[in-house]
């Protein structure tokens, strides 16, 4: 039993789109971390943004977990997907706060 080649060339695409997706999500969380890397620690307490030291773990999180999406795994797509929503956090709403 043979599979049709339509088949193959879905796998393939589905393999190249997830890949996109990877490298998407972890582009964004290295942007969130880049950012947060030269901002005043004291301008996150001032804006009431909990601590510097917390959204460095959290965007460095974002960063661990995309790049360990990208790899594989029964969680590839779940942990792109949550560093993108923990890097997106700090970009939409931390990040205007503390940037003066």
């Amino acid at each position: 039993m043979t599979s049709s080649p339509i088949w193959h060339f879905v796998a393939i695409a589905e393999g190249w789109l997830f890949l996109a997706f990877g490298l998407g999500c972890l582009a964004l969380s290295v942007v969130a971390l880049i950012k947060c890397l030269p901002k005043n620690a004291q301008r996150f307490e001032a804006a009431f943004k909990r601590t510097k030291g917390f959204w460095m773990a959290m965007t460095g999180g974002a960063v661990a977990l995309s790049f360990f999406g990208m790899i594989g795994g029964p969680f590839g797509f779940l942990f792109p997907v949550i560093g993108a929503c923990m890097a997106s956090v700090y970009l939409a709403d931390v990040d205007p706060e503390v940037s003066g």
